[in-house]
């Protein structure tokens, strides 16, 4: 008999066929060479233009060491190599967050191995709209750091003087930014929950007031200010995003069991 060539056999596979536990291996490292390749070149551009995105993530420190009096900008440093460790960490992170659209993309493939040819038209957009949801929360989460500075400082006495390590200030500023950022992903992660079948829509709809209370809750370890405004600020659109998974999220199911029947 005779053999179809790899580019058929990929296709057949693409189309719902079984594959075998190598086939998944294979594939599995095909998609993690090509995030991890993506990672690594975001990473190197972060890392060429280090001193202008350390000079932007550091503007809310420094406007809280002038609220306290202060006109220099400056952090502590006790290691010899904390210095290289930030601009490393900074990097890292950096480039995951510019790769994003491949590492989703590739994941997307991975899992969604079966895709219907409309399915596949979505799945761009679909990433494109993960990226910007993703860089929308990051944006909010920056606009609302020096809040969270100044609440975080305003604790304890008067001698108590911010001046923070490098590598403790831009962990806890790159984590609190990739949260946010992750919160505006829920209305994605939601729909393609539902998409593979682990969430079905009407059992979002049946626990709405589940959903508010874990939204509230989620609001309130983003954001450890204690203020109000602050936290119906992020709750509000994480509870209209969840709204508008279950609509999406419907529609799509819907659709592909019309397909699967046909």
């Amino acid at each position: 008999m005779k053999k179809l060539p790899l580019r058929r056999n990929r296709r057949k596979v693409a189309a719902g066929s079984e594959m075998t536990l190598v086939g998944h291996l294979s594939e599995l490292r095909t998609r993690l060479i090509r995030a991890v390749l993506a990672i690594v070149v975001g990473s190197i551009l972060v890392w060429i233009f280090n001193k202008r995105i350390i000079n932007v993530l550091e503007a809310p420190y420094c406007d809280l060491l002038e609220s306290k009096g202060r006109t220099d900008c400056e952090f502590l440093i006790r290691r010899p190599l904390e210095n290289f460790s930030v601009v490393l960490s900074i990097s890292g992170y950096g480039g995951l967050i510019l790769a994003m659209p491949v590492v989703l993309y590739q994941l997307a493939r991975f899992v969604l191995p079966g895709l219907y040819p409309q399915e596949k038209r979505m799945l761009i957009p679909f990433v494109a709209a993960s990226f910007a949801l993703l860089l929308a929360g990051i944006t909010g989460g920056y606009f609302l750091m020096p809040k969270t500075l100044s609440v975080l400082a305003s604790f304890g006495p008067d001698s108590f003087v911010p001046l923070f390590e490098p590598g403790e200030y831009f962990s806890f500023f790159i984590k609190m930014l990739l949260a946010f950022g992750l919160a505006a992903e829920t209305p994605l992660v939601l729909v393609f929950l539902q998409l593979i079948g682990v969430v079905k829509p009407q059992t979002l709809r049946s626990n709405r007031r589940i959903a508010a209370v874990v939204v509230i809750f989620l609001a309130a370890v983003i954001t450890p200010t204690g203020d109000p405004f602050t936290l119906l600020v992020v709750a509000i659109p994480m509870y209209v995003f969840f709204e508008i998974s279950i609509l999406i999220g419907g529609r799509l199911v819907k659709g592909r069991h019309v397909r699967i029947e046909a």
